[in-house]
């Protein structure tokens, strides 16, 4: 195989030949497929390279980041928007992994998706991706994609970290819709995980995923919402963001539920495999 400043018998991890500022500054991933094919990617300016046999195709990057300062996005790129609209309602290994976790299928006007061959940008591994859509809780701007890579068998890739948030993008104030805003129309399920609000939803729907717990801590009162339910992780910083959240939503006259798991260090997730 012959490329442009590529080694295709190197690491999975090399300098971008574009934006790549020594042998250190590793921000490409680099693919040997069955074949002789080859891909390499940079997830930093986008710059792809393709081989086959004799025949290399490159596309320049669209984006450089600064060399003293990471570039930060404070809503999606047009890179991430991108990504997005090629993702498919859920199907495949996304609905199998999905099926194996107990979760319960969100309709297809949620934003969560499925890409069926997802680059998994710090290893070079390509592969079926849940793709979630990240949104500010209040204005609804997209802010970010949230990526689970999966496997036809119901598990999660065999990849360090399996679950990616794509890079340089703003994350706080997030939510993802797994319903959409049109069937919130009095109250709302909330967990942390994408796979702890939708166990959340065998009980109560329409469920929205915060992430993490600290965006769960800093969930604002939502106009229109009445009632909250808030499934918690059975954690320290899970039980900590979850009754933060309650006092300020009970606080604002809403009507707060609180579920908590009775095993510590499980979520819904975990008692709903169990079941």
């Amino acid at each position: 195989m012959t490329g442009t400043g590529i080694d295709w018998c190197g690491p999975a991890r090399q300098a971008c030949p574009e934006c790549g500022r020594g042998p250190t500054d590793r921000t490409l991933g680099v693919t040997v497929e069955p074949g002789g094919r080859g891909v390499a990617h940079c997830f930093r300016c986008e710059y792809v390279e393709t081989v086959r046999g004799e025949r290399t195709e490159t596309r320049p990057g669209t984006r450089q980041a600064p060399a003293t300062a990471a570039m930060r996005h404070e809503v999606l790129s047009r890179e991430g928007r991108a990504r997005w609209a090629a993702c498919s309602p859920i199907y495949g290994a996304a609905l199998a992994y999905l099926q194996s976790r107990r979760c319960v299928i969100p309709p297809a006007d949620g934003d969560l998706r499925c890409h069926t061959a997802l680059l998994h940008w710090p290893s070079g591994y390509v592969g079926p991706a849940l793709v979630a859509l990240v949104t500010d809780a209040v204005t609804r701007e997209p802010l970010t994609l949230h990526f689970t890579w999966v496997r036809q068998d119901g598990t999660k890739a065999p990849i360090d970290p399996p679950r990616l948030l794509l890079p340089r993008h703003r994350k706080a104030g997030g939510v993802v819709r797994l319903w959409p805003d049109e069937a919130v129309t009095m109250g709302l399920g909330v967990a942390e995980g994408v796979e702890t609000a939708l166990s959340l939803a065998h009980a109560y729907t329409p469920a929205w995923a915060c992430l993490d717990a600290g965006n769960l801590a800093a969930l604002p009162v939502l106009a229109g919402v009445e009632s909250l339910l808030i499934a918690a992780d059975h954690d320290p910083a899970g039980i900590k963001a979850a009754d933060a959240c309650a006092q300020r939503w009970a606080d604002s006259g809403r009507e707060v539920g609180l579920i908590v798991p009775d095993v510590a260090k499980a979520d819904v997730n975990d008692v709903a495999r169990a079941a």
